[in-house]
């Protein structure tokens, strides 16, 4: 008995030539992917995308409906660091021009200047309200921004030391005049030792009446006349 596979009927050849086309769209239909062509649902209402195509502008490029409603989009904020990179020191500069218009007491504690004020000079500062006040600067205070600089002042008050701070920039403080600068410059920026009794200087009231006539063009006291002269007697002695 032989065994032999079914031949295909050649009486019909239009017959055997569909079943050969039906048998390759088959084939075909396994082994290439799915297309829009082959499955309708898979058609979309947009057109391909066109050369140079970007995903950040799909949402632009791919809407074409006349009927959405446009979406009102609001501008970022102004950048502050670039419209004011440092406010801190335009805040501060505006302040001293108010403050100090003619600028007088910037240069006075300047550190770029080499007569500005330092520990041991005697100071005179004049207040808007109330009496000036003298002493010998012990302190000079300059912290982050040259707005916050203060003075400490050190005097005598019926033989009881007092210290004062004062805002250089306070808008109560009319004026700052150096009545003295120091013999020897100091060799420390605090001179708070001179709290104790051996290194304390006193008040420092006659040097600033005198600096006071001297300014206003009166004569000397009777003291400091008296001193005049008994120093010449005693060079014209000699």
């Amino acid at each position: 008995m032989s065994l032999s596979a079914p031949a295909r009927p050649l009486a019909c050849i239009k017959q055997a030539i569909r079943q050969c086309r039906i048998e390759r769209q088959q084939t075909r239909r396994y082994a290439v992917p799915a297309t829009e062509a082959e499955y309708p649902s898979l058609q979309t209402r947009y057109p391909p995308p066109t050369p140079g195509f970007r995903p950040s502008q799909a949402i632009k490029q791919n809407r074409f409906e006349t009927g959405l409603k446009k979406i009102p989009v609001v501008p970022p904020p102004r950048s502050t660091t670039k419209a004011c990179p440092d406010p801190i020191s335009i805040l501060t500069n505006k302040q001293i021009s108010v403050l100090d218009p003619t600028g007088a007491r910037t240069r006075l504690f300047s550190p770029a200047n080499p007569e500005r004020v330092q520990p041991g000079d005697i100071l005179v500062v004049r207040l808007r309200t109330g009496d000036p006040v003298s002493g010998t600067v012990l302190n000079i205070r300059q912290r982050h921004q040259p707005i916050d600089t203060a003075v400490l002042l050190r005097n005598q008050l019926t033989r009881v030391g007092v210290e004062v701070w004062f805002k250089v920039y306070s808008p109560n403080v009319e004026g700052i005049e150096v009545v003295q600068r120091a013999v020897k410059r100091a060799r420390r920026a605090k001179l708070y030792y001179m709290r104790q009794p051996r290194h304390d200087v006193g008040s420092v009231e006659g040097v600033v009446k005198q600096y006071l006539r001297q300014r206003s063009g009166g004569p000397l006291g009777s003291r400091e006349a008296n001193t005049g002269r008994k120093t010449g007697s005693k060079k014209g002695r000699k």
